[in-house]
């Protein structure tokens, strides 16, 4: 699904380069369930705004679903990034003026989804994520755990290939942080491939697989066995 030859990302300021990331070479295979890990300024938040376009490289070759990603036009890319990539953010990033219902409706709106569709996936969204009572309500008559609900049924409506999710959990107490992670595991089990950023551990034994980033550089990979066994 993504292929990553030498991703390298910096930013400049005058003759001043600052290194992001150098020389990222990765391979993540449809179905997996992968995390990013490292410390505060690795880059690992670059990094998967990379996957999702909404970032650029700035040197390296970057393949998604076999297109090659920066060498695509403005409005290909971002119709592959609307087709095919959910995003799952820590602050949730919801509409504050809109209803949960609306919340809900708006990426089928961008990708003009017919009216009676669109009220169907958001029925079928509402009622797997048990938020039906909620359809109503606006994101600030919410707990953070239902935010964080609505924000992964919003990415799932449009039925992506791939779910990015950064600090998924960061603002949310264990125990509605265990629901969001079960929630990404059963999505994962049901065939969708996640990658996540966390510090958190306990939160990356959930997938199958963990990327270590040091200063912007691959510091190793590791394989999960049993990934839920202890859960």
């Amino acid at each position: 699904m993504i292929t990553m030859k030498n991703i390298e990302r910096h930013y400049s300021n005058g003759f001043v380069k600052t290194w992001v990331l150098r020389q990222i070479s990765l391979d993540i295979e449809e179905g997996e369930f992968v995390t990013i890990m490292g410390p505060s300024g690795a880059g690992k938040s670059t990094l998967l705004h990379i996957m999702g376009m909404l970032d650029d490289a700035s040197g390296g070759e970057y393949h998604f679903l076999e297109q090659p990603v920066r060498k695509l036009k403005e409005k290909h890319r971002t119709k592959l990034h609307h087709d095919n990539i959910g995003f799952v953010f820590q602050q949730y990033h919801l509409i504050d003026d809109l209803t949960v219902y609306e919340n809900l409706e708006t990426p089928l709106l961008y990708k003009k989804v017919k009216s009676s569709e669109r009220k169907g996936l958001v029925a079928e969204m509402l009622d797997k994520f048990q938020i039906v009572a909620k359809k109503d309500l606006f994101p600030n008559q919410l707990s953070g755990g239902e935010q964080q609900r609505v924000a992964i049924a919003r990415a799932l409506i449009i039925r992506p290939k791939l779910i990015l999710a950064d600090e998924p959990t960061g603002n949310l107490n264990s125990t509605q942080g265990e629901d969001v992670m079960k929630m990404l595991k059963d999505l994962n089990d049901e065939g969708t491939t996640i990658i996540q950023v966390t510090h958190d551990r306990s939160k990356a034994d959930y997938g199958n697989r963990i990327i270590h980033l040091l200063d912007g550089w691959l510091d190793g990979e590791e394989e999960i066995d049993n990934a839920l066994a202890i859960h």
